[in-house]
């Protein structure tokens, strides 16, 4: 059904993720810009369903691509979030040993070297973006890839994804976007990665 969509909750407190991710930008991320990607989403598919024409049908492409994929990158950004082990506050940032771990140890050498690949990667988006780290579905491997704006990672099966847009950093780390990826490494949620992955290797859908 169209125009149905909602804002998720988000799975934990508004600052949970401190220090690295502060309450400001997380209830503004939150609250302002996802909730309005929900809005205008629910509006362009409300204007789809009313279409006649082709014509009417191709006008609207671009807000629902933009919209849409601006809905689900954020739902899959919150789940990918947890509040850090290392604040004693959870267990963001820590990779135990199983299916992922091998899967990251085998491609990329180590979690180490994967960060470092992945922030090099994602810094050298031009202007907003999403990183990610996506399951080759052809191949079963781990790729580190990139998308523009709002577009949702359909070439691979997201396993992390991290927005890279200024209202997720820029309130907390100004113009220092490798500052601020390398701070978010710790309240990745490493076991929604690994379900994810899982998932992805065992041939689930997107």
């Amino acid at each position: 059904m169209s125009g149905q969509h909602t804002l998720p909750d988000l799975p934990y407190p508004y600052d949970a993720l401190e220090p690295y991710i502060s309450r400001q930008i997380m209830e503004l991320h939150h609250k302002k810009h996802h909730q309005t990607y929900v809005t205008a989403l629910n509006a362009a598919e409300t204007n789809y369903a009313k279409t006649t024409t082709p014509k009417e049908r191709i006008a609207l492409q671009a807000a629902l691509r933009f919209n849409g994929g601006g809905h689900i990158n954020h739902s899959l950004f919150w789940k990918n979030l947890a509040p850090a082990a290392n604040e004693g506050k959870g267990n963001g940032g820590v990779l135990k040993e199983g299916p992922l771990k091998q899967a990251i140890d085998s491609t990329f050498g180590s979690l180490d070297a994967l960060k470092k690949e992945f922030n090099a990667t994602t810094a050298g988006i031009q202007g907003s973006g999403w990183g990610w780290l996506g399951l080759n579905p052809t191949t079963k491997r781990l790729e580190i890839t990139t998308t523009a704006n709002q577009d949702p990672l359909l070439t691979h099966i997201p396993v992390i994804g991290v927005d890279i847009w200024e209202h997720a950093f820029y309130l907390q780390y100004l113009n220092v976007k490798v500052d601020y990826l390398n701070a978010i490494w710790n309240v990745i949620n490493f076991e929604e990665a690994e379900k994810r992955y899982t998932e992805g290797v065992s041939g689930s859908k997107l």
